[in-house]
């Protein structure tokens, strides 16, 4: 059965359902919705992913959008008299402050445009990951980071120059998983900086508990190459075993690496013993067709020829990262130590001392991805600024 969450807070438990307002009402039949919500733990059905991202604007069919429009203006103009009130949303029930009528006209039209969702559009063949991920990323936003903005080095003429990014900024990351092709995740326009964030200011951020823990693949993308054309996965930094199996010791790690990447992403790029060792042509035959990708990780994408493998590789590190961050998560679910965010292909976890003991088996399961065993380089730190790597 189709229902509405009113507002996402714990304590907001009220739902509108077959033109209802309810409150403290059971959700076991409640089936279908607009979004995901941290405070609803059931797998529901959520139009939101089924249309891939696609705001209730874009997602509203013709016919509803006049209407929709008329109410979402009177939407703002609540929230802008609550602003000038100076009531803070956080700390009330947004409900609570309208004309009820409001709220059922509302989130009746709502209602109608998931219903052309679900009518209109497939369930993605990996809704339940885009599901679970996007749980993931709503708890990483509901965490305030610690910030403190006087560990800065004021004599340095790139933080006095930067600044402006930390200073009275949200500490609240906000991850956007739609706007790229390839799932890689950016930050939506109000979030903290955390994927621009310049060296120079990363002291900022500071542990809620007593250590940054941060875990991240050796050479990501280029073990997920080596994955794609079946080749087993180097114990070993992937750089320096590249240097002595394919180069025979030619060429320094550094050069190697430089070497490799030019390789990778330019597909015109030709490198005889790499292309004899790691053959792309291989990859693109297998997963590209009628200018789509069919990823490992049951993504469908559209690229053209030149970008089919660097949109592969980079989409299936992307999900193969991803999978893993939400596994780390998991067991975590019982810790005092939780998930701080994520860079790209790096995780970083606010540890706290008594979770120490766990720290080998995360760094195991980590490495762990479905396709084998990935080095996984760790590095600890008392601020973000000054992380080291350990063995």
């Amino acid at each position: 059965m189709l229902f509405q969450i009113l507002d996402d807070k714990k304590e907001c438990t009220a739902i509108y359902h077959d033109g209802q307002l309810k409150d403290g009402h059971d959700l076991s039949s409640m089936t279908h919705t607009w979004a995901p919500s941290i405070f609803f733990d059931d797998t529901k059905e959520c139009a939101h992913i089924w249309c891939e991202g696609k705001s209730l604007d874009q997602a509203c069919p013709d016919e509803l959008r006049d209407h929709w429009a008329e109410l979402n203006r009177k939407a703002k103009a609540y929230l802008n008299s609550f602003l000038q009130a100076k009531i803070n949303l956080n700390d009330v029930c947004f409900y609570d402050l309208v004309p009820k009528s409001f709220l059922l006209e509302f989130y009746e039209i709502k209602s109608q445009i998931c219903q052309s969702v679900f009518e209109n559009f497939k369930r993605p063949l990996n809704y339940e990951f885009l599901y679970d991920l996007s749980i993931y990323l709503k708890k990483i936003e509901s965490r305030h980071l610690n910030l403190n903005i006087q560990s800065l080095d004021m004599s340095d003429s790139k933080v006095r120059r930067n600044i402006s990014k930390v200073k009275n900024c949200n500490s609240n990351i906000s991850y956007d998983l739609w706007t790229t092709s390839t799932g890689r995740l950016t930050t939506k326009k109000n979030s903290f900086p955390i994927l621009t964030l310049n060296k120079e200011l990363r002291t900022v951020l500071r542990p809620t508990n007593d250590l940054f823990v941060e875990l991240d693949y050796n050479a990501a993308e280029l073990r997920v190459l080596f994955a794609l054309l079946g080749q087993s996965q180097p114990e070993e930094d992937i750089h320096s075993w590249i240097s002595d199996h394919i180069f025979e010791n030619k060429y320094d790690r550094e050069q190697t690496k430089k070497k490799v990447f030019s390789w990778l992403y330019n597909p015109k790029a030709k490198n005889k013993k790499l292309n004899e060792y790691l053959n792309r042509e291989e990859v693109y035959r297998k997963y590209y067709k009628d200018e789509c990708l069919d990823t490992p990780y049951d993504r469908n994408l559209a690229a053209p020829p030149e970008k089919a493998v660097n949109f592969l590789i980079q989409s299936t590190t992307s999900d193969l990262f991803l999978t893993s961050a939400m596994k780390i998560d998991k067991m975590l679910k019982t810790k005092k130590s939780f998930t701080a965010f994520c860079i790209h292909d790096s995780l970083v976890l606010d540890i706290a001392k008594e979770d120490k003991g766990e720290l080998q088996s995360l760094i195991e399961a980590f490495s762990l991805t479905k396709f084998g065993k990935f080095k996984t380089n760790v590095s600890v730190g008392k601020d973000f600024g000054s992380m080291r790597k350990i063995s």
